[in-house]
């Protein structure tokens, strides 16, 4: 290869205003959860337009945290879109409920609505639509055509800043959930924050977060008897976020709207020169939304590419460039063809975008040379 790169397809963008942030809870002796947590959940339900935050341990256990707060357990079924990140699917098994599969919509990757309001049952307890790669779902659509009775959770692990019809999302259905893992546009490590305008839900939810106690650690460390332990009400778990997490998340949240911001320069960039590329479809911003840009996932139609989509990644590779599909069909996964039997071709936008879909970089830490070459090097093949 003459042209010795390597462009990751994801970095996170932290320097020395992070290195700063870590000093406050060291300095302060706080390491646990404590008041950089409570500030940036704060911060981040004011940034989300929700009345109420959790930071916890990770998007997976905030998906957990939350669905066990809305009471879904055994005999509960679950909707699921097939085409995600296999966590949204496990945390119903978590439950003990069972989740069920439903197909995507090919131009966003989102949730199909009338295929998903097409499997309730009478033991639909919820329905996780998913804000795939920062794209925002159809919730007025689901709302419209799910009984009332059926909770809604948003996976938003893609979606900080995410806009749908001018309303952040998070906090549009009974609550979200976001990540801040290393390829989310902010990070804080490995982390994630719960959000809802449900008052009951989120009481419960902060209780389970904290084993399940009366009151958090900080509450009673600050309280007027603090050598008194705290009752234990509903059998919880330790899904909580350290301060170091929330003190280099505060820096990373005031940060957010400048990571957006450059993503989607980039990616109208992209857009306008791969648009001759008639075999590769691209990510669009949604009308009176907007997209987060947490990545930036193709489409690639194998009756009109040249090569098949592994062999464009792999080509790929070789020049530098780092790819991904950009995500699993969940039914497709060993766990979920053992045990619900699910036919591939049952859902076959789900399996089709498994197989076709192809992300290519988009973050903050590239330049104008890595875009033009990326580019240069789609239009050759």
């Amino acid at each position: 290869m003459s042209d010795k790169r390597n462009i990751a397809i994801a970095l996170p963008s932290v320097g020395e205003r992070e290195y700063e942030a870590l000093r406050i809870p060291i300095e302060s002796g706080w390491l646990t959860q404590g008041p950089q947590v409570a500030a940036f959940e704060k911060e981040f339900s004011e940034y989300q337009e929700a009345d109420h935050a959790l930071a916890v341990t990770s998007a997976t256990t905030g998906l957990h945290l939350a669905l066990v707060a809305m009471g879904v357990g055994p005999g509960d079924e679950v909707i699921v879109p097939s085409f995600t990140w296999i966590a949204t699917a496990n945390v119903v098994e978590y439950c003990g409920a069972k989740p069920v599969f439903a197909d995507v919509d090919l131009s966003t990757f989102n949730i199909d609505v009338n295929h998903a309001a097409s499997l309730v049952t009478e033991r639909t307890k919820a329905v996780i639509p998913v804000h795939l790669f920062g794209m925002p779902a159809d919730m007025d659509g689901l709302r419209a055509a799910l009984p009332k009775h059926v909770l809604i959770l948003e996976d938003a692990a893609c979606g900080a800043g995410c806009v749908y019809k001018g309303r952040k999302v998070g906090a549009i259905g009974d609550a979200g959930v976001f990540s801040f893992h290393p390829r989310k546009t902010i990070t804080t490590g490995e982390g994630g924050m719960v959000t809802t305008n449900n008052t009951e839900l989120f009481t419960r939810a902060d209780m389970l977060r904290n084993h399940g106690a009366s009151i958090s650690e900080e509450q009673r460390h600050h309280g007027a008897q603090p050598y008194i332990l705290p009752d234990f009400n509903l059998l919880g778990f330790n899904y909580r976020m350290t301060d170091f997490q929330g003190a280099v998340g505060r820096t990373q949240l005031e940060r957010l709207e400048e990571f957006i911001q450059d993503r989607a320069k980039w990616a109208a960039w992209y857009a306008a020169e791969l648009s001759e590329i008639e075999w590769l479809s691209l990510p669009y911003e949604p009308d009176g939304g907007r997209h987060s840009w947490q990545a930036f996932v193709t489409y690639v139609d194998p009756e009109k590419a040249p090569l098949p989509r592994n062999e464009i990644m792999k080509r790929l590779m070789e020049r530098g460039i780092s790819t991904r599909p950009g995500t699993h069909a969940v039914h497709l996964q060993e766990y979920y063809v053992g045990k619900y039997s699910i036919a591939p071709d049952a859902l076959p936008r789900a399996r089709d975008c498994q197989n076709q879909t192809m992300a290519i970089p988009l973050h903050n830490r590239m330049n104008e040379d890595d875009f033009n070459y990326i580019v240069a090097e789609l239009k050759s093949i």
